[in-house]
Formats: structure tokens, sequence, C-alpha cells
């Protein structure tokens, strides 16, 4: 583990890990997606074994040398590739009482004391009638007190710590995170992490932003998140295009960006859109747009609602095409089934095959989806020929 992080212009020292890491991982995810990411952690981490789970949360049990299994600690930043998962954190199992001020003595209790710079506290079910925000206070308020009687330069920095992360719930890469997952009104499930990827500086793993009044769809906030969740940096001056763009929320975003944005779609996108300048739409069929005519695109994203083979046909279609080459791919490929969620691994292998290493993931802002984000490989492209995607 390194002993810095960088901060600004420079780098500050890390806080230890605590003593007591936890027996279990736990992860939280879309309701309905717990099947889907136990397969894929079975994949990927066959040696961690299902413990607890209910809906939009599934535990996950360490061996341990007494179990006579092979051991696994994961590292500080452990955050898998499990794709479904929003939040992965180090579980010291789950503490109940009769008010917030009988759990938050449990809990400092469970965690013993330990050197946190921030707190995430969010919800399995947001229907459950609390308060997230007055439980961090509260929760803040008694590590920050905890922390002064500590050595005096180290129980300095963690109370300055703390107290920054008051009005500051998104994590810095590096910090190490108190995590506390409300269950129901009397009961919370605790445990750590170290902030490292974008989505694990965010409470819950869940995207800090809400849908601003003047956008016209969700689609641009699923583009937001995406590429923050992606660390994507979209350079002004280049071009994308939108396959399937009406009513236009995905390129009010890229046009925010600074690029400029054809949207292909029958329908007509909304007018605040079809107004900004450096936006055009083809009012057709992406499949009936000639392929000479995608040339010069850095860009190619997608988000229509029809299966997942029929995007990936139209994508292989474009980005195979002689003289087409973008520079990436961002592409949401919806899951009409749970099921369906079996062919990823085949679907992620298309875009190989294209040129493009891809990444996946279940966004928070989005529904029964995987978002994915492909760049163009470094070197030759050596494409294959576009195959048609299976699972149909």
């Amino acid at each position: 583990m390194p002993s810095t992080a960088p901060h600004g212009d420079g780098f500050r020292p890390l806080s230890r890990a605590p003593a007591g890491r936890g027996d279990f991982v736990l992860v939280t995810c879309q309701g309905g997606a717990e099947a889907a990411l136990c397969r894929r952690q079975e994949e990927i981490l066959p040696l961690m074994k299902k413990g607890a789970w209910r809906r939009g949360v599934v535990t996950f049990r360490l061996p341990t040398p007494a179990s006579g299994e092979p051991t696994f600690d994961p590292p500080d930043d452990f955050n898998p590739d499990l794709i479904f998962a929003r939040a992965v954190i180090r579980s010291y199992g789950q503490v109940s009482g009769a008010d917030d001020s009988e759990r938050i003595q449990k809990l400092l209790a469970l965690t013993g004391p330990a050197d946190w710079n921030n707190v995430h506290v969010w919800q399995r079910d947001y229907r459950t009638e609390v308060s997230p925000v007055a439980i961090r206070s509260a929760l803040i308020a008694s590590l920050t007190a905890q922390s002064r009687p500590a050595e005096p330069a180290l129980g300095s920095r963690v109370e300055s710590s703390l107290q920054t992360a008051i009005d500051q719930p998104m994590a810095r890469p590096g910090d190490l995170v108190l995590d506390c997952m409300i269950d129901s009104a009397d009961r919370w499930w605790v445990g750590w992490h170290r902030a490292a990827s974008p989505s694990s500086c965010w409470p819950g793993g869940i995207h800090l932003v809400s849908l601003p009044a003047d956008k016209v769809s969700r689609a641009w906030l699923k583009l937001d998140e995406a590429l923050a969740t992606f660390d994507l940096t979209l350079r002004p001056g280049t071009r994308a295009v939108e396959l399937g763009a009406a009513p236009g929320g995905a390129c009010q975003r890229l046009l925010e960006a600074g690029l400029s944005v054809v949207g292909i779609d029958p329908a007509l996108v909304d007018t605040r859109v079809a107004a900004l300048k450096n936006f055009e739409q083809w009012r057709m069929r992406a499949r009936d747009v000639r392929l000479k005519n995608f040339r010069g695109f850095d860009w190619v994203v997608a988000d229509m609602n029809i299966d997942p083979t029929s995007t990936l046909e139209s994508i292989g279609r474009i980005v195979t095409a002689s003289g087409v080459r973008p520079e990436g791919i961002i592409a949401t490929l919806k899951l009409p089934e749970w099921s369906r969620a079996d062919s990823l691994g085949d679907w992620l292998k298309l875009f190989g095959q294209w040129g493009y290493s891809p990444r996946a993931r279940q966004l928070s802002t989005g529904g029964r989806e995987v978002c994915v984000v492909a760049l163009k490989s470094a070197g030759p492209a050596g494409r294959r020929r576009a195959t048609r995607p299976p699972g149909r």
C-alpha cells in the first residue's frame, strides 16, 4: 500500500488502515442485480463465498487460515470490477439499538479506534424514513471527540479531516472512509474502504449529481455519471455522433463539453437542444446512414431502447467500416431481463474484435442496463470482421 496519496499540487500521508479489518466484504447493487453480481464474483473472485444477502446488498465471507482454505486478504483500496456493484466495503457486521445515539456507540465499539478521513452514510432502501445527513453529522461529531485524546499531531490531522468532511461527503482518493449503510430504521451495516476509483469516493457508490431542471432527459445524467465513473475527458472541438438521440439529453451533455454533435433519430430532438450551436440532427435510422458519413467522428454514443444485440449490430456496422475509426464508444446496453446479463462477457469480446478496450459498469443513475465505455486500442487496429452478437 502506498504511503501517500495525490492531493492538490502535492501528496498527503495516508491514514493508517484500521487494526481490525473485518471478515466480510459487503457489496451493494441495484435491486434485482444480486444474481448477476454473484455470477461475476464467482468468475473473478472465486475465493470469496456468498454469505447473507437481501435486495440490493450481498455479503461475501473472506477465507481465513482457520477455515483451511487459501487465504485472501484484500488490499485497502479493494474495488474489484464486479460491474453490477455500487459500493464495495470491508464489513464488520451490523449494529442495532433503540436510537441513533445507542447505535453510534455500538458502531464505535465495533470498529475500534481508526484514523478516518471521511464518513459515508447511505440507505439501502430510500423509502426508509431516516435522515442519513443527521446520522452522518452525529457520527462525525462522535468521531471528532474520540480523536482528541490521540497523539497530538495525528489527532489534530484526523479532527481537521473530519471537520472538512462535514460539508464534503465525497471522499478524496486515498481517504480512509468509515461506511454506514442504513439497512432499516433501527439496524445499520458497518464497514470501511480506502477511496480510489471515482465511484468509491461517492457515498454508497451513488452519483451525487441530480438532474438539473433545464436538461431534457435523464440521458444527460447517465452520461454525466459515465464520464465521471470512467474518468473520461472529452476534448472540446472533437465530434460525436449519437445513435437514437431523441429527445437529446446525452447530446446536450456532449455539447456542454464543447463537442460538435450529430444526433441520429427519426424522432425530433427537443427544441432546446436543436437550437444549440454545433448541433445537427439526421432524421433517419442509424442503419440508413451511409457508412462514409461516419468518417471523422471521434466518439460514437448509443443509448437506444432496443435489444442489446441490435445496439451492438448498429455500433459494429459503424466502427468496422472502412475509414471509420472513432476514438471511443459509450454504449448503454439494455437488459430486457436479468438473465441477459449472462451474455455480457460475449458482448464485451465484440469490442475487442473491433479494436477497442471495453470497461463496463451498471450506473447508479440508470435502470436495468449496463454502460460500456470502450477506447481505441493502442497499436495497429487489427480488427476482425464484425460478427453477430451472441445471445439473441
